[in-house]
């Protein structure tokens, strides 16, 4: 399947509304338009997460391959329910790959004895960012309601998931912990 883009501007968002996958016409405030937007965030904070250089070679192919993931999820939230069209959605499989990096990566991490404050190396801080706009599009994709695909919030719940995973990996050991009430007066 290809995409086939010859023009870029078309003038049609000018008044506030754009097309759906099933090309019908919304605010660009609907609730699809805006999880669909915090996925392209998301892979764009991806990619910075891509270019830090401590960033460990063995994640890279993986986020390249969640970026492709990516659009597929976007494809599924831009488009409603429609039993007379088969559309391209997210399927179990996208999610059970995800589930298998996150037993990968987490079988040789340290058990966490308190919960992980953003940070560390470069690579860790981003993944963190990368973690929390995933989160945000999960709470956009929920608020879609009953008639989105489950497949896409599962997706993003596992990719969450991992991208704290693969952030605790990145700090290599040394990750910053939170200390309850440590600055208190």
């Amino acid at each position: 399947m290809t995409v086939n883009l010859t023009r870029i501007y078309t003038r049609l968002g000018d008044s506030g509304e754009t097309h759906l996958g099933d090309m019908s016409r919304v605010p660009k405030t609907h609730p699809r338009i805006e999880a669909y937007g915090t996925v392209d965030e998301l892979n764009a904070q991806i990619a910075v997460a891509l270019t830090v250089d401590d960033l460990p070679a063995q994640y890279a192919p993986w986020l390249r391959r969640i970026q492709n993931d990516l659009f597929d999820v976007g494809a599924d939230i831009s488009v409603p329910p429609d039993p007379e069209r088969e559309r391209l959605r997210v399927v179990p499989d996208q999610t059970a790959w995800l589930e298998a990096r996150c037993d990968e990566v987490n079988a040789t991490l340290a058990p966490l004895k308190s919960f992980v404050l953003p940070g560390g190396t470069n690579a860790a801080a981003q993944l963190h960012v990368c973690r929390t706009v995933c989160r945000r599009a999960e709470r956009l994709a929920i608020a879609c309601g009953d008639e989105l695909e489950p497949e896409v919030v599962r997706y993003l719940n596992r990719l969450s998931d991992l991208l704290f995973i693969l952030s605790r990996g990145a700090n290599r050991g040394e990750e910053p912990l939170w200390e309850p009430g440590r600055y208190r007066a």
